[in-house]
This record gives C-alpha cells, structure tokens and sequence, in this order.
C-alpha cells in the first residue's frame, strides 16, 4: 500500500531534515564531491543548514571531507550501503578469503582499497598476528595520492582524468615524503604503469611502508581499476629486497580476486 499523500507518490507527513539527508546522498551519487555552498543551492537551504547536514552525515561515515578542497565526497558507509545492496558484486566479499591467505602468506597486514575521488576509502584489512604492525584501516579514507594502494589506482587513469581530479599544482602532503605535485604524481604513476606496482615509503606515516596493486585495471590496459590490494609493514622491518620479494604473492593474490569477481 502507497503511503497517503499526492498522486506522485509523496508523503504526507515528510521530515525535512531527513529528506534534505537523503537528497544530499543522491547528489552524491550523480558526482563525485559536493561543496557546502553546492549542497545550500541544490537543497534550497542556508549553508549554516547544509554545513550541519554534511556534518551529521560526516558523523555517520556517509560522507568524508577532503582536506585539499575542504568538499565532501562518498565514505565508507555509503560504500558499504551500496555494496551490500549487490552483494554478488562486492569485491570485499570475493575478496576476503584472498587477501587473508596473502596475510599468512607473507606475515604482514594487507588492505583491500577503493578509489573515490582523490581518496582511497579502505574497504578491509587482514592484520598480522606480529606484535609490531600495521593496524587495521577498514573505514577509513586518506589522500590517494599519498598511499600504495592509491597510487596504483591511479595509474589506471587517463591524463585528462587526473588532471580532472587535482586541477590545482599543488598537493596535500601528510609527511615530508609525500609526492607534493601534480607533475611528481604523474612522474610516479608512469613509473607505477611501467613496473606494474605501485609503493608509498613513509609518504602517509613516517614509519610505514606498502607496495600495492590494482585490481581489474592500471598498467598498460588502461581500464578504470576496480580496486587495488597493499601489503603494509612497519618501515624497520623492509628494504628494497622484500618489496621484490613480496611482488609474486601480491600479483597472485590479485588475479584470484580479478577471477573472483570476474
């Protein structure tokens, strides 16, 4: 039975709070960040009202605010709504059992990441057991441009995409070692396409390492990565030898899950 209200199918009784919410989650869906001056216009409402929206919402995990631009953009619950609501395709479920076999494999913590906007919203994590490690980043979202997995979904991208995504020259930094430019990012990435992997040496914390690959994209095909898998250790416990070590389980994990999910 319809709820009571006009021929259109409104309700009769509507809140308009929670309406505004859910209006802003759909703008959401149609681009890929939304300012608080974009969200007042579009809603209608002063932008005191659209900041306290996109805070509660920030609050929840629906929406992160990029530091670079200060504008908001999907964040983990929302991915998560949208996976759960086609399970069949959720790369975190046919990833699981994939990248818990790489943990034991290689004895390090491994992240399963998906690329929004100029973040990497971190879908998974299998810790290791080591008492020294990485900690689980499930939920959590940082500048892509500063991280392996990042990087290697990045380097799926045309020109005229990343120029798209970081129109400005300048890039936010989390360390001394972060990539700080546009033309030092693209420099990477054509790096990152040429070997096939991409790594972050204390570029998102001081003493943390990763190396990552994408999956379902990058490289040379060109193709939109679906996601990309890091193998992520403490910086005291690798040099250059175990990154190439590390390599061939990676590459392996991935092309089970591109198999996995197809």
């Amino acid at each position: 039975m319809k709820n009571r209200g006009d021929h259109d199918g409104t309700p009769s009784y509507p809140i308009e709070s929670v309406d505004n919410a859910l209006r802003l989650l759909l703008l959401l869906r149609d681009q890929d960040r939304v300012g608080v001056s974009e969200a007042g216009r579009a809603l209608g409402v002063a932008r005191s009202t659209a900041h306290r929206l996109l805070a509660m919402l920030q609050y929840h995990g629906f929406v992160v605010r990029e530091a670079s631009s200060r504008a908001y953009l999907a964040g983990p619950a929302l991915v998560d709504l949208g996976l759960s609501a086609i399970r069949q395709l959720d790369v975190r479920v046919q990833a699981r059992a994939h990248i818990e076999r790489l943990a034991s494999e290689v004895g390090e913590t491994v992240h399963l990441g998906l690329l929004r906007g100029t973040q990497v919203v971190f879908l998974d994590s299998v810790e290791t057991p080591r008492a020294l490690r990485v900690g689980s980043r499930a939920g959590e979202a940082m500048p892509a441009h500063c991280t392996a997995l990042g990087k290697a979904m990045l380097a799926g991208l045309t020109h005229e995409q990343l120029v798209e995504l970081y129109p400005g020259g300048r890039l936010e930094r989390l360390t001394e070692r972060s990539v700080s430019t546009r033309a030092q990012l693209e420099r990477e990435l054509r790096a990152v396409r040429d070997r096939g992997y991409a790594t972050n040496a204390g570029e998102s914390e001081r003493d943390i390492v990763a190396v990552a690959m994408a999956v379902g994209g990058g490289g040379e095909r060109r193709a939109a990565p679906r996601a990309a898998v890091a193998i992520s250790a403490p910086i005291t416990r690798w040099d250059a030898g175990d990154v190439t070590a590390l390599l061939e389980p990676l590459a392996r994990c991935v092309r089970a899950i591109e198999a996995s999910v197809g």
